[in-house]
């Protein structure tokens, strides 16, 4: 057993030191491996072109060469014979970023002829070898998926246009370019010849959200030219890669996550007023604007150019109470310029959107009777003063107010503007006890201004119930008779035949034609204040009493009045 350990322990430091710092000969060439990688997926073999850093010397210590000095790396082709015999053997096995010490015969080297002046006959050769780049003509742009979401409908294909972020190294680790130093996404058609071949192929497949690497050889790179002093001459690129959104130019809006309500009397059409909420985010989730943030709807007309164009199209066919999300390319969005700082150019937007509700300038009121009595002898109209209960809400029924949470019932004077005037024109035609749903359009409620507590270019539901109503009067008028009057009626109103009516007189007379149903006074007002009222207007002496020259209906008045005016024109 201890023979057995004691052999293992020997193998293994053996190894250990023969791998990482032995001066180990190879043919005539002896190579010291004295800085190697922790990792080192792939090794120098004949027929790899490889890109490398140099220092050459003498065995007296005197530098002859060196590649650092000429500020460029050497680039060679193994086992071709284009690179002297001792560097050729010494470089294989390599990996990136190792440095090695070869010592070179002077036979493979330059031999007893040695090279001009710099290199004497016979003479061995030090090169110090650091790595920095491995590849093979027979090699492929190699992909590999760090992560992916787990949702992926939709992956690169040739044509799409793709925003993603990088950063792109070479093999040895050096950062050439990051669009995260930019602090802005790199955009490009993809498979189209705008970005290098590597790049066009290891871009597609990825999904939104996906982050990939990708090893891109130099002949798929920037080849021999480079690019200026970042990218040097036949360099291997590595891209890490987010995708953040991908589209085409054929793409249309989408509609997902659609639930429409199961009452949906109407949907919108073009040249609606909408108001509805919306979170809106891009395709990798990242929030741009939300009204819920603001408290606020956004409120617009649809399908008139008033929102961008996708919005507009994605707005249509909707109900009142509904949700969708509508998903946007550029070219219907804010396109290659973006909005601002918010949005950056080419980028897909997605909204999800909650229907409050919309109208339409030339809606009128909606009315659904809920019920009615049988008998209705009589219903409301325009100077009617009525009593009714309501409850008063939004679309999506939220209640604003109601009529419960007050002491009495809601009173109003039909026609006298004391409403707004949706609600006027809904409360018309009533039989007490009737019950209705009124829907009322903005421009016939509180308009887009709004008011206390209902929010601007609100549709508003009002739920009402008449409980009694009092017939009124024409405007102007204080009094009217149900039927004829009576033919003399100064001598109706003289009940003492003295030729004169006192105001109180006057009174008993009229409150007796309201009680036998015959006359009708103006409802809401007090009964004295508008005999008052009419006495004033009949005794045109104002000496206290009404004779027969100055009694007059006022139907009369009127039509003298009109005769008057038809005389002047």
């Amino acid at each position: 057993l201890n023979l057995y350990i004691y052999l293992v322990f020997t193998f293994f430091i053996y190894y250990t030191f023969k791998t990482l710092f032995l001066t180990i000969p190879v043919g005539d060439v002896v190579v010291e491996r004295y800085s190697t990688p922790a990792a080192c997926p792939r090794e120098v073999k004949n027929g790899d072109h490889v890109r490398y850093h140099y220092n050459v010397t003498l065995l007296d210590g005197k530098t002859f060469d060196s590649s650092h000095q000429k500020g460029v790396p050497k680039v060679g082709l193994i086992g071709e014979g284009r690179l002297i015999a001792g560097i050729e053997k010494g470089i294989v096995g390599m990996c990136i970023n190792e440095r090695r010490k070869v010592t070179v015969p002077s036979h493979l080297a330059y031999g007893a002829a040695g090279a001009g002046d710099v290199v004497p006959p016979d003479a061995t050769l030090v090169f110090d070898l650091h790595l920095l780049d491995l590849w093979n003509n027979a090699d492929m742009v190699v992909t590999k998926t760090i992560s992916t979401p787990k949702d992926c409908r939709r992956s690169i294909m040739r044509t799409d246009f793709a925003r993603y972020h990088f950063n792109g190294t070479l093999l040895d680790g050096t950062l050439f370019d990051s669009s995260y130093a930019r602090e802005q996404t790199h955009d490009s058609l993809v498979g189209e010849g705008w970005l290098i071949k590597g790049l066009d192929e290891g871009l597609l497949g990825m999904c939104v959200g996906e982050i990939r690497t990708v090893v891109i050889p130099p002949f798929k790179g920037y080849g021999e030219k480079g690019l200026g002093q970042e990218v040097p001459s036949q360099a291997t690129l590595i891209y890490s890669i987010l995708l953040v959104d991908i589209h085409n130019a054929k793409d249309n809006i989408t509609v997902e996550n659609q639930v429409v309500p199961e009452s949906c009397t109407r949907k919108s059409v073009v040249g609606d007023y909408m108001r509805y909420h919306y979170n809106g985010t891009f395709l990798n989730g990242v929030t741009f604007d939300t009204s819920y943030q603001r408290n606020t709807t956004y409120n617009t007309y649809i399908g008139m150019g008033y929102v961008i164009t996708g919005m507009d199209q994605g707005l249509l066919d909707v109900c009142v109470g509904e949700t969708r999300r509508v998903i946007i390319p550029p070219h219907l969005a804010y396109g290659e310029q973006g909005a601002g700082k918010d949005i950056p150019g080419s980028a897909v937007l997605v909204f999800d959107v909650d229907i409050i509700d919309f109208h339409n300038p030339k809606d009128n009121i909606t009315v659904e009777i809920i019920s009615k009595p049988e008998i209705c002898n009589e219903t409301s109209d325009a100077n009617d003063l009525i009593h009714y209960h309501y409850n008063c809400s939004l679309m999506d029924g939220t209640l604003l107010f109601a009529s419960g949470n007050y002491e009495n019932h809601q009173e109003a004077l039909l026609g006298a503007d004391k409403v707004i005037d949706g609600l006027d024109q809904g409360l018309r035609g009533m039989c007490v006890g009737e019950k209705r749903v009124v829907t009322v359009p903005p421009h016939l409620g509180h308009g887009e201004k709004g008011a206390t507590g209902v929010p601007g270019s609100a549709v508003l539901v009002f739920e009402l119930e008449l409980i009694d109503l009092a017939k009124g009067v024409p405007p102007g008028y204080l009094f009217v008779w149900l039927g004829e009057s009576p033919q003399e009626l100064f001598d109706s109103l003289d009940m003492n035949k003295n030729k004169e009516v006192p105001e109180e007189e006057f009174g008993e007379f009229i409150k007796l034609q309201v009680a036998e149903g015959k006359g009708r006074m103006k409802p809401g007002m007090d009964p004295e204040e508008i005999i008052a009222d009419m006495f004033k207007n009949q005794d045109r002496n104002h000496d206290g009493l009404i004779t027969p020259d100055e009694l007059k209906l006022k139907v009369e008045e009127d039509q003298e009045r009109e005769a008057a005016q038809h005389t002047e024109l």
